[in-house]
């Protein structure tokens, strides 16, 4: 097919899904995903424990794959930190709070940005919650 030929075409992407057709359900499943399953299915424990044998006897990939199980990737923790913020000093007093235990060790940089973004945005609704009393005093004397 030539460029001239496809500068000119009316519709060049093939039939279009017939108006309302959505297209593929929600929670429907791969054709290949389900014919996997099928295949593995009643096998899992046998593949489970050749897996483990295989870890045990030094394979490297089996063990990883063993160990990818039993630890999983890590990810974010709970952190049992107590901040108030009720007004513009309790903000300072609140991020003076997040530093020490950034620096002491109870919290990673990362747990520390979370926190802080959180003091923040609840810093911008109590400036929001200010604004609106200021509007409707004024609406109010006027």
């Amino acid at each position: 097919m030539t460029d001239t030929l496809r500068k000119n075409a009316t519709n060049t992407r093939g039939r279009p899904f017939k108006p309302g057709n959505a297209g593929r359900p929600k929670g429907a499943r791969n054709r290949a995903t389900v014919a996997a399953e099928a295949l593995l299915d009643g096998q899992a424990e046998a593949l489970t424990r050749k897996a483990i044998e295989r870890a045990l006897d030094g394979d490297i990939l089996a063990l990883r794959l063993c160990l990818d199980r039993i630890l999983p990737a890590r990810r974010d923790r709970s952190v049992h930190f107590k901040v108030s913020v009720t007004n513009d000093g309790d903000l300072v007093a609140a991020c003076d709070e997040i530093m020490r235990a950034l620096a002491s060790g109870q919290l990673t940089p990362n747990e520390a940005a979370t926190i802080a973004g959180v003091v923040e945005s609840r810093c911008r609704v109590l400036e929001h919650v200010e604004l609106i009393g200021r509007i409707e005093a004024l609406e109010a004397r006027l």
